[in-house]
């Protein structure tokens, strides 16, 4: 029985390469699957972590207990505690003790942290020493500003008992990067705008007579915990340590169960688009090689034929059937199953230690169920033929077309194509024959398309004999009376298809990856900056790029609700990744525009002349404070006392005479001997500011007219406590005579050099207390706003936030600086060198990031994975049809050359004949291509085919159509390359044997 098994495999060697080419593209296939869906889900794990938070990263661990007398041993206690309960991998803790006080300050009292944070002078900048000693702090910039403290003075904070601490400041302090997981816990970052924790030494916390302190130990979790099933431990892991933790009154605080459950929705989302991609290449594998067995089972039915005239059982010609069809079905599984493997790992990387044995066990059983599925096709064919008498056995001529079976099986197929087809468009989840929807809308299109192909063959066929055009009269007759063209014109039609579905759906996801890193990050590449105020940032970005076209300064404020982005309006649309979601570019008004800005002189001096007249018996003092336009930097001009009647006084302004000079912020008038923000105007008094000039260049900043112009001045926002009225003498402030007065404390005036209320952006809903009140913004001091448009999203902040004018908010702001993170967007044309422009400048880079980097990591997730292995399916499919065309085409081609060559003795031409030879193989693969390029167009809106979501739940934009028209036209292109150059080279011989007569070529 080995030596028949030989010589059957030998006497047909195309028919056994056939097999084992196809088998071993299903085998490759079914390889690559498992792997590449474990190391994908790996890949995924990696980049959900990555991208989360850092606060979502953090496990932190904390308790409330007495420090006193020894701060440090308690602490290192509580961390040896903590550490014995956690894995061994979650090392690396930050160690923290935080305290709530109260701060008195003008407008009431505020809570404030003091707190210790291990390494914190590493991850600030400071102006002054790192504190060392008990009860020395380090204040924020923000902090000091709002509560007037510089270094050396004195603060004095309450606990709930109103015992008071006095702190010392030794320094005021900036976080180096607020995004570093080093701040991740909420509780050292501020718990009001502008008063962010004062931190002091450890020792602090164990010489006062503190209440008892929250502890604090923070870890983040590291990449390799998430690898493999590394999640789904962790999750267990943590949960149990929780339970530990609680029973020694210690309590888990962390953000880490999101980005496990992301984990675990992007393994499910890879497993079932690698599975249900990997299922459908297996039966287009059964399907092929089931047409190629049944192509090339011509020779094999004499073989039958003579086995059963020598009298041999119905078992051993099955033994002899399976036993030649084994040999190209191992060698294609050892062929391709390797070639699977290395194409994975290429593809997705090494799969983790934790899940090779799952991988490889599921490997063994894709490449089986190829192995098997692909036997057991070819064996029901030959059992099928062996039924057959021995005379329909030796028959040369084709067994006839479809009978009812196989009108019985496509209108089973038909019906479960709508069923997928209902299931799709009815919605719910992904599972059952929704997955497989698009390819079974295909089939059901193929098989109508090729009962209606045979038909109009015929007639058009007949009609063409009959009217003299043998070409076109042959060609017709040879595609409809071919043997198995129908299954491979609906093997074709199904390859190409789930090809074009598959191109369309990775260039979507592509797309669709790609916009979001854009919409996420606001432009093409963002940096995060360092500079001293948001008026220097504005400036350098403008020196660096004088044209506007490339960079744009924003300041981003995620602290507020909703965030608040600020930005350069006058280069937004041309640096800005602007979309039709964020509305009209004009939307927002820009803070130049005629009419909206009225900007005073600046001065460009550093000494000024005030003239006065002071109505009152009370001495008053004037202060005026400015801005440079270049650093920022706030510079006080005190005038001192201002004589009774009419008076004329001068104060220097260091640092005015600077290019491009200085902007004017406020007036501020008070008693003498005390801050224009702590002390209210004396009653009765008042004071008319006549004009100012500046010196060293000579001239007059403000004339009478320019002071009487009421439309540049206004009060402090919530200020009652003054009255402005424009004279043409000048401005006249005066107490405002009511109740209200009593309550508020300071008169200052301001500088009127942007519109108010300030023109916004409201994505989403607009904040609960606008409903009731006027809108405001809190993060600039509680500054009125008017809602210019709403839109649905906004860059950097998706659907909910406020979008402003970045130099609307520094001019209002004043001296002031409002939380927020500062940024540099830089358009896609940016020059190479823009960025050392901006650093010398004056900025400070911290970070680099990139749309295309973010799209990359985005990339690397769930349903990016199955986009890419869904395409390699679609490539395998039409490999698949491509080879099953070649062997049918092949096994035709000594039976087209007979009866060409016959017809050839009785008078037909050459060209008629060699026409004849290759034009039913085209009409085959252009009537397949071009339905299924149809089928691909329809089956996409039938089914309701949309990008996977991402999944984290990101839906700010729509998503892409899954199928364009440019997508389709390429992988038109591309299939009938492929099928084109296979069907040209299968006929090629017969051509070759047309044109030189006598010759015996393929007569095999």
């Amino acid at each position: 029985m080995f030596a028949l098994v030989v010589d059957a495999v030998r006497a047909r060697t195309a028919q056994v390469l056939t097999i084992f080419v196809l088998t071993a593209l299903a085998a490759a296939v079914a390889a690559a699957g498992p792997w590449y869906s474990y190391a994908s889900a790996t890949r995924a794990a990696e980049a959900q972590l990555s991208v989360a938070p850092a606060a979502q990263r953090n496990v932190s661990i904390q308790t409330e207990t007495t420090t006193q007398n020894d701060a440090a041993g308690a602490l290192a206690r509580f961390a040896d505690v903590t550490a014995g309960e956690l894995s061994r991998s979650l090392d690396q803790p930050v160690l923290g003790i935080r305290l709530p006080l109260t701060v008195t300050r003008a407008g009431g009292d505020a809570t404030i942290a003091v707190a210790y944070r291990d390494d914190l002078c590493r991850h600030v900048r400071l102006d002054g020493p790192c504190p060392s000693a008990p009860l020395q702090i380090a204040v924020s910039d923000a902090t000091a500003q709002n509560l007037g403290l510089d270094t050396g003075d004195k603060l004095t904070l309450l606990d709930a008992l109103s015992t008071p601490f006095q702190f010392t400041v030794v320094a005021r302090y900036s976080m180096r990067d607020p995004s570093d997981p080093y701040w991740s816990n909420p509780l050292f970052r501020a718990e009001a705008p502008g008063l962010d924790p004062l931190f002091t030494p450890v020792e602090t916390f164990g010489t006062a007579r503190f209440p008892d302190p929250t502890l604090t130990y923070d870890v983040q979790v590291p990449p390799e915990l998430v690898r493999g099933d590394g999640a789904q431990r962790l999750g267990v892991a943590l949960a149990a340590a929780e339970d530990r933790l609680s029973q020694n009154r210690l309590r888990m605080t962390t953000g880490v169960d999101t980005v496990l459950e992301r984990i675990a929705g992007d393994r499910d989302t890879v497993r079932r688009g690698v599975l249900t991609a990997s299922l459908q290449t297996l039966i287009l594998t059964w399907f092929a090689i089931g047409i190629a067995g049944r192509c090339t089972g011509r020779d094999r039915r004499t073989d039958l034929a003579l086995l059963k005239l020598r009298g041999l059982s119905r078992r051993d010609i099955l033994r002899l059937a399976w036993g030649q069809h084994l040999v190209p079905l191992l060698s294609g599984v050892l062929a391709g199953a390797p070639a699977g493997l290395l194409l994975a790992a290429g593809l997705a990387g090494p799969v983790h230690p934790s899940d090779q044995g799952a991988a490889l066990a599921l490997v063994g059983a894709a490449v089986a169920a190829v192995l098997l599925g692909s036997l057991l096709v070819l064996v029901i064919g030959e059992a099928l033929a062996l039924r057959q008498p021995v005379a329909v056995l030796l028959r040369r001529s084709a067994t006839g077309r479809a009978d009812w079976r196989t009108t019985l099986i496509d209108t089973v197929l038909a019906a479960v194509a709508a069923a997928a087809v209902y299931q799709a468009r009815s919605g719910g989840p992904e599972d059952g024959l929704k997955s497989a929807a698009p390819a079974l809308a295909a089939l059901a299109v193929a098989l109508l398309a090729v009962r209606l192909l045979v038909r109009v063959a015929d007639r058009a066929g007949s009609a063409a004999l009959r009217n003299g055009r043998l070409r076109l009269g042959l060609t017709a007759v040879q595609v409809s009376r071919q043997r198995g063209a129908d299954r491979v014109f609906a093997l074709i039609v199904v390859a190409v298809a789930s090809f074009a579905t598959a191109a369309g759906g990775l260039a979507a996801d592509r797309t669709v990856r790609a916009d979001r890193s854009t919409a996420e990050l606001g432009a093409a590449r963002v940096l995060k900056v360092e500079a001293p105020n948001r008026t220097a940032l504005l400036a350098a970005v403008r020196r660096a790029d004088p044209g506007g076209r490339e960079a744009m300064a924003v300041v981003a404020d995620t602290t507020t609700l909703p965030p608040v982005l600020a930005v350069d309006t006058t280069r937004l649309t041309a640096v800005a990744g602007w979309r039709p979601e964020f509305g009209p570019a004009g939307l927002l008004p820009d803070a130049t525009a005629a009419g909206a800005v009225r900007p005073l002189p600046l001065v460009t001096g550093d000494r000024l002349t005030l003239r006065t007249l002071r109505e009152g018996t009370v001495p008053v003092t004037a202060e005026l404070l400015l801005q440079h336009e270049g650093t920022g930097l706030p510079v006080s001009a005190d005038f001192g006392v201002l004589g009774e009647g009419e008076d004329t006084v001068s104060a220097s302004a260091p640092g005015c005479a600077v290019a491009p000079g200085c902007r004017l912020v406020r007036w501020g008038l008070t008693a003498p001997g005390f801050s224009s923000r702590l002390s209210p105007l004396p009653p009765d008094t008042a004071v008319t500011l006549r004009s100012l000039r500046q010196d060293s260049p000579a001239a007059e900043v403000l004339d009478p007219a320019r002071f009487g112009d009421i439309g540049w001045w206004r009060p402090a926002v919530g200020a009652v406590a003054i009255d402005l009225a424009a004279t043409g003498d000048g401005l006249r402030l005066s107490t405002d005579r009511n109740e209200l007065a009593k309550q508020v404390s300071g008169t200052e005036v301001w500088a009127s050099d942007t519109s108010v209320p300030v023109p916004v952006v409201l994505a989403g809903e607009a904040p609960a207390e606008w409903r009731l009140t006027d809108p405001v913004l809190t993060s600039f001091g509680r500054v009125p706003a008017r809602v210019a448009g709403t839109v649905r999203a906004l860059p950097a902040l998706g659907t909910t936030g406020i979008l402003v004018d970045l130099d609307a908010t520094r001019r209002v702001a004043g001296e002031s600086e409002p939380p927020g993170e500062f940024q540099v967007w830089l358009s896609a044309g940016a020059r190479p060198g823009l960025v050392a422009d901006l650093t010398a400048a004056g900025l400070t880079v911290l970070t680099d990031d990139t749309a295309a980097d973010r799209a990359g990591v985005l990339g690397d997730q769930g349903p990016a994975a199955v986009a890419r292995f869904g395409l390699l399916a679609g490539v395998a499919a039409l490999l698949l049809a491509a080879a099953t065309t070649a062997v049918a085409v092949a096994v035709d081609r000594p039976v087209l050359r007979g009866q060409l060559e016959a017809l050839r003795l009785q008078g037909l031409p050459a060209p008629v004949a060699v026409t004849t030879g290759y034009a039913g193989t085209a009409a085959l693969v252009l009537a397949g291509l071009s339905v299924g390029v149809f089928a691909a167009s329809l089956v996409g809106p039938l089914t309701r085919i949309a990008v996977p979501p991402f999944t984290d739940g990101w839906a700010v934009l729509p998503p892409p159509p899954t199928l364009s028209g440019a997508v389709l036209a390429m992988s038109a292109l591309a299939a009938l390359a492929v099928l084109g150059v296979t069907g040209w080279l299968s006929v090629l011989p017969l051509l070759r044997g047309l044109r030189t007569p006598g010759s015996k070529e393929d007569r095999r």
